[in-house]
């Protein structure tokens, strides 16, 4: 009797599998063409970017950062 239940919680444990697959969305590989090394360029160049404009917000607007927390924390309740 301990054999049937085996077998049967086995196949209780596949269907689950089969279940949660197909309830799954289908996730696709990388549709965009590129190889990993240019994937690699382009997130470089990206992230370089972002490093620039990051930098250039933080020496063109020094003070205005502060103006920005004081909104946030003024709303009172």
């Amino acid at each position: 009797m301990g054999y049937l239940g085996g077998c049967a919680r086995g196949d209780q444990r596949e269907r689950d599998r089969q279940r949660a697959q197909a309830r799954k969305p289908v996730v696709k590989g990388r549709d965009d063409g590129l190889t990993p090394e240019q994937r690699r360029e382009r997130d470089a160049k990206a992230l370089q970017e972002k490093a620039a404009r990051k930098a250039a917000q933080a020496t063109g607007q020094g003070g205005n950062g502060g103006a920005g927390a004081k909104g946030k924390s003024g709303g009172k309740k």
